[in-house]
């Protein structure tokens, strides 16, 4: 089997096509859609484009200086961990996913989510070189930090078990037992790590960036964090609807069965995702809390995250968490840009939407409106 950049075949109809391993893409039409869900995730993608720069980190430098070794300590190893994520994740996709996408609006939508994921790593750049006065020190030393490469084994496995099936699925067909279904099952763990990945493994150092903003510390680089924070909530929105478009819409009786088996190891990934997220807040805080922050207070806080993920993907929630009740109730504005008050003089607006299209107009909304 072999890939074309340019499928020739005119009679092929791509609404009926499934959202992977269908016919190759041809015309790049968004006139008509199978799931018209992808293509609002990438308009709206593109309507929230931002850039680190817009983000004065002047007081930062500042605060820098002034804060204590424990400090220094989570936000330095926070960067660390979220540069390796978003490295990942910068590639992750298009590397993973494109290769398979049969539908012209899911192409575009991860098309846009991994570049936007490249604005993330540069931003992390950003970040470090005006705050460090030896920027190299910082990204050197995030393949040497065990609780960072112990953690790296799992987020990269499964994308690189589909890198891998997949190519030689493309090569060879079913060869080595690779059948389509065991092709399907790399692409699920793939979907559920991803999953994990943007839903649960950053919200640790999410809360720790907002944290130190809540301190009026280091606000230049919280408020970029919510940027990314805001992104990260529209990638997982693309995860969680390719993931329940398999359960309830898609109709591929193959990965439905792929899908029951893979329910207990689901389970444990996200149990696994869990405990080292708070083996990771163990070493955040170990020598100190913050002010309004601790590692028990996370370890509560993942435990409500990760179950909010899982019901989202009609998995039950494995902890013991009220289900509407945040252990971190401080960290929602964050998450919401639109609810931070800004300073202009000390950074840029950062709650606009560029491009973005107001849909619910009505006939009559300009009624009584002259010119």
């Amino acid at each position: 089997m072999s890939k074309s950049v340019y499928n020739r075949n005119a009679k092929i109809d791509f609404t009926k096509q499934p959202m992977f391993f269908g016919e190759d893409n041809a015309v790049q039409r968004f006139d008509t859609f199978k799931y018209p869900i992808f293509d609002k995730l990438t308009q709206q993608q593109l309507g929230l484009f931002w850039r680190p720069e817009e983000v004065s980190l002047q007081k930062d430098r500042n605060d820098w200086q002034e804060l204590r070794p424990e400090q220094k300590h989570i936000f330095t190893s926070n960067l660390r961990y979220q540069t390796l994520l978003d490295s990942v994740q910068g590639r992750g996709p298009c590397l993973a996913f494109l290769p398979f996408c049969s539908l012209p609006e899911l192409e575009s939508c991860i098309l846009i989510w991994d570049f936007m994921e490249s604005i993330h790593s540069r931003s992390y750049t950003y970040i470090i070189k005006n705050i460090y006065s030896n920027p190299s020190d910082v990204f050197d030393k995030i393949l040497t930090d065990k609780y960072i490469t112990e953690r790296a084994e799992s987020v990269t496995k499964t994308y690189d078990d589909l890198i891998e099936g997949g190519q030689r699925w493309l090569l060879d067909g079913q060869v080595q037992g690779l059948t389509t279904k065991e092709l399907k099952r790399k692409l699920w763990r793939a979907l559920v790590n991803v999953n994990i990945l943007e839903g649960v493994r950053f919200y640790v150092s999410f809360a720790c960036s907002f944290a130190f903003g809540e301190l009026k510390l280091m606000e230049g680089s919280a408020k970029i964090i919510s940027l990314i924070a805001r992104d990260e909530s529209q990638h997982l929105g693309v995860s969680q609807r390719i993931i329940n478009n398999y359960i309830t819409v898609e109709k591929d009786k193959e990965m439905l069965q792929v899908i029951q088996e893979e329910e207990p190891n689901t389970i444990q990934m996200y149990k696994d995702a869990v405990e080292q997220e708070k083996r990771w807040a163990n070493y955040l805080f170990k020598d100190g809390s913050m002010i309004g922050l601790n590692d028990k207070l996370l370890h509560n806080y993942v435990e409500f995250i990760a179950n909010k993920r899982m019901k989202a993907i009609g998995l039950k929630p494995l902890y013991d968490q009220p289900a509407n009740q945040n252990p971190l109730p401080w960290t929602e504005h964050w998450l919401n840009s639109r609810g931070l008050q800004n300073a202009p003089q000390e950074t840029e607006i950062e709650s606009y939407v560029v491009g973005g299209i107001k849909q619910d107009v009505e006939k009559d909304s300009f009624k009584g409106f002259n010119l």
